[in-house]
């Protein structure tokens, strides 16, 4: 068995390479990098931060203006009988976003970047909420009805936008579905990592990875997701609404609680992160696009915004306008970077242990380890340590294991677009736990198969270059959506209000009013 793990790791050696190629494009070229300042920021990174800083102005900053209204619309109790409400739209959008990318990605942006990593998150977490803002708003417009379920995201108005091929909506279905399964195996391989984690805290007792308990964990977690999954996005998104609170909740009152017992090391949290953020020897070496990069590449791993990856959720929404789960959807990114990210920021940071002398350790795929080193360093030699540590062990499964649902649902909506049948959608929804089975039995084996996690790197940037663009052939029936939803002056949306004639949904709607 190791041999033959060892024999696919060493397929997809190219994988790292090709994937850190794109993202550093075309600093990658003396030609480029000998330019000062903008040497250093890669196409990747013009691209997301661009467009998000372009769209923040052409939308108003609505992330902004229109923030306690979308906080108010999420909220509100309104009865649903077709597809799920904006709340629960939200916690599916979350049970993505907060994923391990949350600790590991934090982790090791700080680990190659240093704190100033983490500024470049809330910037680009901040013009990515505009992003997310225009994907949510076109996969709303484009959605459709299907039984008692809304189906939509990148396939659906990706299709519509392109001249509505049918090829078209099947290429960027087969496109995100490539990407799940990609990102699947080291969910599982999170999931399974993390429990065995939980369970050594609690017995005191090392578990070696090949024993009894973790095939026995492996197999429920897959027979679990089985059930889950199967039971399609209503029942998933049942789970989500149980499970995203709790686990952000606790999350954020560990770490909380973490900082106010550190509270003499904030200045130093607040002081690391600018000046390593914007000291001169980085602006002018080599540095400055390293953080920079790390920052948005790492958001990116987090909260999705770009990506189109998380319109599945947004188009599942029972919406009254378009532009209301726009809104909602720049909330996600918010959770996700704004607060969550931060606050492991805050425990990295404080803790200064990614500064050791076992520094490139950092970089490895297993962080938690060391994410988990940084609460022993701000709990030391408490009671604490142990309870801290396995909550946050806790938060990291539930993390995983939303994620972990979400995109195997999120298959399946993709499978829609190529064919409607039980047949397709069940075809995906096996081949989604066949590879998440894949990522727990190389947990089994002790196996870490770094080239095939190199995946999510390459999944995140190709389906970035294919989204943006759609996202850009769309813009001007978002912008005409918006100043629509500001007027508010009770007129329903329909496709004339955006000079189309394809809204078959919405227009549905406005003849039922």
């Amino acid at each position: 068995m190791e041999k033959v793990f060892e024999a696919i790791n060493g397929v997809f050696s190219f994988i790292g390479p090709l994937s850190d190629f794109l993202w550093e494009f075309p600093t990658n070229f003396d030609w480029y990098s000998s330019i000062p300042i903008l040497g250093n920021i890669s196409f990747a990174i013009i691209l997301l931060l661009g467009s998000g800083i372009f769209f923040s102005f052409r939308i108003g900053f609505m992330q902004v203006t229109y923030f306690k209204k979308g906080i108010r619309t999420m909220t509100e109790k309104r009865v649903v009988e077709t597809g799920i409400s904006p709340l629960a739209s939200f916690f599916l959008s979350s049970a993505m976003r907060v994923g391990p990318g949350n600790i590991l990605g934090v982790t090791g942006a700080i680990a190659v970047g240093g704190p100033g990593a983490l500024f470049w998150m809330w910037i680009s977490a901040f013009f990515g909420m505009a992003v997310a803002y225009m994907e949510g708003v076109l996969a709303q417009i484009f959605k459709e009805k299907k039984d008692d379920e809304f189906v939509g995201g990148l396939p659906f108005y990706g299709r519509k936008l392109l001249g509505n091929k049918v090829w078209i909506g099947v290429f960027l279905s087969v496109l995100y579905i490539l990407y799940a399964l990609c990102c699947l195996p080291a969910q599982g391989f999170n999931v399974v990592s993390s429990v065995g984690r939980m369970a050594e805290i609690v017995t005191g007792k090392t578990i070696p990875s090949g024993s009894a308990f973790y095939y026995i964990v492996g197999t429920l977690i897959v027979i679990l997701t089985a059930a889950i999954a199967f039971g399609g996005i209503k029942k998933v998104s049942k789970w989500t609404d149980m499970m995203v609170p709790v686990m952000a909740v606790l999350y954020m009152v560990v770490v909380l609680l973490l900082i106010i017992l550190n509270f003499t090391r904030i200045p130093y949290f607040f002081g690391s992160v600018f000046a390593g953020a914007f000291k001169p020897d980085a602006f002018f070496g080599g540095v400055f696009g390293t953080v920079l990069a790390q920052g948005v590449k790492r958001g990116l791993m987090s909260n999705e915004a770009g990506q189109g990856t998380i319109t599945m959720s947004a188009a599942a929404a029972d919406a009254k306008h378009p532009c209301e789960q726009g809104v909602i959807a720049s909330l996600g990114v918010f959770l996700d970077t704004i607060v969550i990210c931060t606050l492991t920021g805050f425990v990295v940071v404080m803790a200064h242990c990614w500064t050791g002398a076992d520094a490139e350790a950092w970089q490895a795929l297993d962080k938690l380890p060391k994410y988990t080193e940084s609460i022993a360093v701000l709990t030391p030699g408490t009671a604490m340590n142990g309870i801290v540590t396995f909550l946050v062990t806790l938060c990291f499964c539930l993390f995983a294991f939303t994620c972990l649902l979400g995109m195997i649902s999120f298959s399946e909506i993709a499978a829609n677009r190529i064919r409607k049948d039980k047949i397709c959608i069940n075809f995906v929804r096996c081949i989604g736990l066949f590879v998440a089975g894949f990522g727990i039995l190389c947990n089994i084996a002790g196996l870490e198969l770094g080239n095939l996690w190199a995946f999510s790197d390459l999944g995140n940037i190709l389906i970035v270059f294919f989204n943006v663009p759609i996202v850009y052939v769309g813009a001007k029936y978002v912008f005409r959506a918006t100043r629509h939803y500001k007027k508010n002056d009770g007129t329903p949306f329909t496709s004339e209000v955006i000079g189309r004639n394809d809204c078959a949904y919405w227009d549905e709607q406005a003849k039922k009013q």
